[in-house]
């Protein structure tokens, strides 16, 4: 695994010392340094690892130290290398967003005009269900690469599995015997309850397609306590107090070669045309974005466990939003700042917003935006802004309007975003979150929604 990405290490001892254990028997320690070779450069990590290695001869106490380094060490590559591509799939999927967000618009649009004309509304269709196919796979990518933008909620697990539960079981078929356990004392935790919808649903279609003549299938919740002796030996978890959801089948299993390699995107063992390769890394990623941990454990003719861990929260679920979506109409008056750097995504927006009778200025980035509002104070009713701009993008840009105009309202416009304040949401109090690609219509009831905050509507 090191070997594909050019990285060798050696291990050396640094100390060596004796110590007696709480049972009276000696342990040799050794302190290494892990020192990895990136093409012609040696780097140093300093990690100082211990390795007790009970009743063993001094010589194999230095190989056993050897072997945790690499196996921890080796962790660690896949865990770059899952990193580089998931940087590379992000970029990707944020370019292709905006171009999806134009091709998808201008297709709803063109197919609200040529509704009456059965065969070409039927061609126009087909681009829009294509478009809408690129852009559910843009957010699989998104979720491998941990830049989806999440709304986060505290929610309990077992209210999520009650509402998914009739689903799962039309989707897992009959041949498939499902079991749902529910800790009737479960902790609540912090996540996008819709991406937590997904990782469910995508770990039981694996879960179905490791059984192709019938098995059975499990789902439990719990509360757990994860200590030090755990973490020593699950590097990346971290101790604390936390929710399990265990997820179990008694499918074909997997050897251990495949399991290291199953978050990895587009790798499948499925026959062409049967899989993507993204349902686990798109599991991976949603819960590493959500602070959450996962492990697998399986064997091969004996089944597969998938168990994920989401942080333990003291705090009352939230009442659920999704009910008071639906707005009378979707036209307005109000005069809207929309802010966005690319020009055919502005475009767009602007026609669909004049459209409905709205008012539309046009900025380029967040500073040009700023400027405008500068200049014309007061005339704005709310702002329409992209998170990635040159300049200034969208969250430095409502941190600097609130100072000026503390009851200017926001929609918050981006395919993702590495920043820290939508990353944990910190901001959501006073803006609204729009994914692109959006359809005009969503983004247009969102505006009308925002607008009518605090209007006693």
């Amino acid at each position: 695994m090191a070997a594909e990405l050019n990285v060798r290490f050696r291990i050396r001892a640094n100390a060596e010392r004796e110590h007696a254990g709480h049972d009276g028997k000696f342990a040799h320690r050794k302190s290494v340094d892990v020192v990895r070779r990136r093409g012609e450069h040696l780097v140093r990590d300093f990690r100082r690892v211990t390795a007790v290695c009970r009743n063993l001869e001094r010589d194999d106490s230095i190989s056993a130290v050897e072997s945790a380094v690499a196996g921890q060490y080796g962790a660690a590559v896949v865990e770059q290398r899952q990193e580089a591509i998931g940087q590379l799939a992000g970029g990707v999927a944020h370019d292709f967003n905006n171009l999806l967000m134009v091709i998808k618009g201008y297709g709803d649009m063109v197919l609200e005009e040529v509704r009456d004309q059965h065969e070409l509304a039927e061609q126009v269709k087909e681009i829009c269900i294509a478009g809408e196919r690129a852009a559910a796979l843009t957010r699989q990518l998104l979720a491998f690469s941990r830049k989806q933008m999440l709304e986060p909620r505290v929610v309990n697990v077992n209210d999520i599995l009650r509402n998914v539960e009739k689903m799962l079981r039309r989707l897992i078929g009959e041949d498939v015997e499902l079991t749902v356990e529910q800790d009737s004392t479960l902790g609540n935790i912090l996540v996008d309850p819709g991406q937590l919808e997904q990782v469910i649903m995508n770990l039981c279609v694996n879960a179905r397609d490791a059984m192709p003549t019938g098995g059975s299938l499990s789902l439990k919740t719990s509360n757990v306590t994860i200590d030090g002796e755990y973490v020593s030996d699950h590097p990346g978890f971290a101790e604390g107090e936390f929710v399990q959801l265990r997820v179990e089948d008694t499918g074909i299993g997997m050897d251990e070669q495949t399991k290291t390699r199953i978050f990895e995107p587009f790798f499948t063992t499925k026959e062409k045309g049967k899989g993507t390769g993204l349902g686990l890394s798109t599991v991976h990623g949603i819960v590493k974005q959500s602070g959450g941990q996962i492990n697998v454990y399986s064997e091969l003719g004996k089944g597969t466990v998938f168990n994920i861990y989401f942080p333990r929260i003291d705090k009352q679920v939230s009442s659920s939003s999704h009910g008071g979506d639906g707005v009378a109409t979707l036209r307005g008056t109000e005069h809207i700042l929309l802010v966005e750097d690319e020009l055919n995504v502005r475009t767009l927006i602007r026609k669909a917003l004049e459209r409905h009778g709205y008012r539309v200025s046009e900025a380029e980035h967040g500073q040009h935006a700023l400027d405008l509002i500068d200049a014309e104070e007061g005339i704005y009713d709310l702002v329409i802004t992209d998170v990635v701009m040159p300049r200034m993008g969208g969250v430095e840009l409502i941190d600097r309007v609130r100072k000026l105009k503390p009851e200017m309202k926001f929609v918050l416009m981006s395919g993702y975003t590495e920043h820290a304040l939508i990353q944990n949401g910190t901001i959501q109090e006073h803006v609204t979150f729009v994914n692109k690609p959006c359809q005009p219509q969503i983004l247009l009831q969102k505006v009308r929604l925002t607008l009518d905050k605090g209007n006693g509507q």
